[in-house]
């Protein structure tokens, strides 16, 4: 296997499998950071030009962590520009354009001063639960009213999806971007959501396990706002319990809202909320009682 190529452009430096040409890219400003380590196929810049951030996400390039064909990234970022459209809302970054660049595509956004609650490049396990540096680990540490008004900008946006018409499809804790200076949240990486009804073509679908339902899992299976349902609810154990470890013990958002969130990840779909929406109107009036947070 070759060796992987290191390339410097202004003071940042990365990797890829072969040399790709990136001629477009100093038009719009100074490079001062990359993640190229992402296993989506894409490229991405943050640049400042005249005092203005963006971030850029480019398909073309041979990155590391990628096993398909380039042609492949980039038909998906094509792709993903419609979804982003479609699902604008405050709580997702905002695509403000996109184009073909050089050999490759790219879209832009606005720049978020946030960090991911899974940089797996930075803080792999156990890192993302021990190291104080881990935005993990400082997340969770966070006063809960903080984490419950962080969760409701996740679950108001996933409501949203649901009235679009849509179904979230790898959603996962590195789709949070939490900025700890103004305690905001935002969604990014909805690339794949797809149009409802959805049907699992694959077996395994895309995402982290921690967060997928059985039927993700299951070729064939139907994916819908059932599904998403249990997303939401992995989602609120991520964020107030022991991930994957769903036991009261492990759970601070008090007992109303634990019982609703298990209800949420219940293996038999049956068992569920019907809708995103109707798990968001049970965990507000959760929030009422006395010990819901």
């Amino acid at each position: 296997m070759n060796q992987p190529l290191t390339i410097k452009i202004d003071e940042v430096t990365f990797q890829l499998k072969k040399p790709h040409p990136l001629e477009w890219l100093p038009a719009w400003g100074k490079v001062f950071a990359v993640f190229d380590k992402q296993d989506s196929g894409n490229l991405s810049f943050g640049v400042e030009k005249d005092g203005v951030r963006r971030f850029i996400k480019y398909a073309g390039a041979a990155t590391t962590e990628f096993e398909g064909e380039p042609a492949d990234a980039i038909l998906r970022l094509k792709q993903a520009v419609q979804v982003y459209e479609d699902l604008d809302h405050p709580s997702l970054v905002r695509l403000l354009s996109h184009f073909e660049a050089g050999t490759g595509y790219a879209a832009v956004f606005e720049w978020f001063d946030g960090e991911s609650l899974h940089p797996h490049w930075s803080f792999p396990p156990p890192a993302k639960y021990e190291d104080p540096r881990s935005p993990f680990y400082r997340y969770r540490r966070l006063p809960l009213k903080k984490r419950l008004a962080s969760y409701r900008a996740i679950l108001d946006f996933h409501v949203h999806v649901e009235e679009k018409g849509y179904i979230a499809v790898d959603f996962y804790d590195g789709s949070v971007l939490y900025d700890f200076a103004t305690d905001t949240t935002k969604i990014c990486d909805i690339d794949l959501y797809q149009k409802a009804p959805f049907e699992n073509r694959m077996g395994r679908l895309w995402g982290s396990s921690r967060f997928m339902s059985p039927e993700e899992f299951r070729y064939g299976a139907a994916i819908d706002g059932v599904t998403n349902v249990y997303n939401m609810g992995a989602t609120a154990f991520f964020i107030f319990g022991g991930e994957l470890d769903r036991s009261y013990d492990q759970w601070d958002a008090g007992r109303s809202l634990y019982d609703i969130a298990l209800k949420a990840v219940h293996a038999d779909r049956a068992g569920r909320y019907a809708s995103v929406a109707d798990f968001a109107s049970a965990w507000d009036k959760a929030l009422q009682e006395p010990d819901g947070g």
